[in-house]
């Protein structure tokens, strides 16, 4: 299994790269952050010093949308990262959350993320694409290599997933739901003539190392806010009857009010308290090392490649050497 961590690019940026460096030296394989360039500061711009810093470690973006860049900008940017330090980047890609929603706007549909994704990853591949009728191709990449993995979570998402992207992103630890959510997946590319296997899994949640239960959910409550505006969609869209979307899922988000973005991502996030203990612990890793790795060694039996640590709370440093220490020499 590979181990990703995922930070936010809040300033100081050096700060970022030097915790990618040690994660690096620990074993880490990705570096990931957030992308929402009105909430943090720009990754692109940070991603070209962690890879300078770094030999090994990919990057990537958990996650950017068709929205916020133009699509041939999003190409060039991975192109250019690439041409500069090797094929070390991968984009991870949805329909847009903070990002589009801070600004007024709304994510976009599953049909233009799916010509984005085909778009970028041709353009940051060095073949051409259709845009607006009009053919476009990066003239200068040669031997282009851009994995495109999509986040998803409702059962039209993961059938683009599985049908298209080189891998496939859930931002939740639970088992019982990776598993309803992996096999999704793999029956999609099945379908679609696939190996379902090539489609590499992560599974991105907030994992805490540490004996004080209560204090973990505290500072990792958070994430069952921002997996509840994804799930919010998803209620509206199919109803909360559990027929289209387990119910596991759902749920949890009938006493869900409003969303403050402005505490997006962070512990102490106010419109997170609706959030029940029962969600963070299935949702997020908590508790000592040995319970990261039993649970670890669970969703890898699944079938996930790769865990990638969401780091937002206040022992970042601490967690990231615990994985390093005892967890990634266990299961790496």
């Amino acid at each position: 299994m590979d181990f990703g961590l995922v930070l936010q690019t809040d300033p100081p940026a050096s700060v970022l790269v030097d915790r990618m460096r040690q994660a690096e030296d620990l074993g880490f394989t990705h570096g990931w952050t957030f992308d929402s360039c009105v909430l943090w500061q720009e990754p692109f711009v940070i991603y070209s010093r962690i890879l300078a810093a770094t030999r090994r470690l990919r990057v990537g973006t958990m996650v950017t949308n068709p929205s916020t860049r133009d699509w041939t900008v999003t190409a060039s940017l991975f192109a250019t990262l690439n041409d500069m330090f090797g094929p070390r980047t991968v984009c991870g890609i949805g329909r847009g959350d903070s990002a589009v929603r801070v600004t007024g706007g709304k994510p976009t549909t599953l049909a233009t993320l799916g010509e984005a994704m085909a778009v970028i990853k041709d353009l940051a591949e060095g073949r051409e694409a259709l845009l607006n009728d009009t053919p476009v191709r990066l003239p200068w990449v040669r031997d282009g290599r851009l994995p495109v993995w999509m986040g998803a979570y409702g059962p039209k998402a993961l059938e683009l997933a599985g049908r298209q992207a080189d891998g496939f992103i859930l931002q939740l630890a639970d088992p019982y739901l990776t598993r309803w959510m992996v096999e999704h997946v793999r029956d999609a590319a099945e379908r679609a003539g696939r190996d379902p296997g090539e489609v590499t899994v992560c599974v991105a949640a907030p994992a805490y190392v540490g004996d004080d239960l209560a204090h973990a959910r505290e500072q990792c409550r958070w994430f069952g806010g921002m997996v509840g505006n994804h799930v919010a969609d998803l209620v509206a869209r199919y109803g909360d009857a559990g027929d289209a979307v387990p119910a596991a899922l759902t749920d949890y988000v009938k006493n869900r009010g409003g969303y403050d973005y402005s505490h997006h991502g962070r512990a102490g996030n106010q419109s997170t308290e609706f959030v029940p203990d029962e969600i963070v612990d299935r949702f997020c890793l908590l508790g000592p090392a040995s319970a990261h790795v039993g649970r670890l060694a669970e969703l890898r039996e699944i079938g996930v490649d790769q865990f990638a640590v969401y780091a937002m709370h206040d022992a970042i440093d601490d967690t990231v050497r615990a994985y390093g220490e005892k967890i990634i020499p266990v299961l790496g």
